[in-house]
């Protein structure tokens, strides 16, 4: 992949640094589009959650179109150093947060705020996006009321969940990427 970019809002055209190596896959720009067309005026004010962030672009690119805040997940360190190096060129520092933790710690924290958006990308084939979906499901103390948890997954991967908190509604695939909308509908 040549490069990411911001696709739209505030930060749109700048270009984003990518993670050296090859442990993190960027979403491409068309699927990152489609997404933010599915979620637009969602986006307008909520609180972000990126799960897996890698680069930082989902998240970056819902800072820039009108998120209020956002916070970046991930354990690995270039990732982070890359999120922070992202923020800076976009200029939103001040509404998001980063954090080098896992994300299973993470979501069984206590939450002082919930989320409305949530990312869940994590590495292909290694079954963290459905335990991820699964730990929220049980524990939806990160969740605000309707609020959304997207997953991107290798089509491949897409198992049904037993689900009691989180209701699946909408499935999307683009090329080798799929997206699965989920929506919080119980406490």
């Amino acid at each position: 992949m040549a490069g990411i970019r911001i696709i739209g809002g505030e930060a749109q055209g700048r270009k984003l640094r990518l993670v050296p190596g090859s442990e993190t896959r960027p979403v491409s720009d068309r699927v990152k589009e489609a997404l933010f067309n599915i979620l637009r005026a969602d986006v307008q004010g909520c609180r972000f959650l990126d799960l897996f962030a890698g680069t930082g672009s989902v998240g970056i690119e819902a800072l820039s179109r009108g998120a209020a805040h956002c916070v970046f997940l991930d354990t690995n360190r270039q990732a982070i150093r890359t999120i922070h190096a992202n923020l800076e060129l976009t200029g939103f520092e001040e509404r998001a947060a980063v954090h080098r933790q896992d994300a299973f710690g993470y979501l069984s924290r206590s939450a002082d705020q919930g989320f409305d958006l949530v990312y869940v990308a994590p590495p292909q084939h290694a079954g963290l996006w459905n335990k991820a979906v699964q730990q929220m499901d049980a524990d939806p103390r990160v969740l605000n009321p309707d609020a959304w948890v997207i997953v991107q997954i290798h089509p491949n991967e897409y198992l049904d969940l037993s689900l009691e908190r989180l209701e699946a509604f909408d499935r999307r695939r683009y090329g080798s990427t799929e997206l699965v909308f989920y929506e919080f509908v119980g406490s």
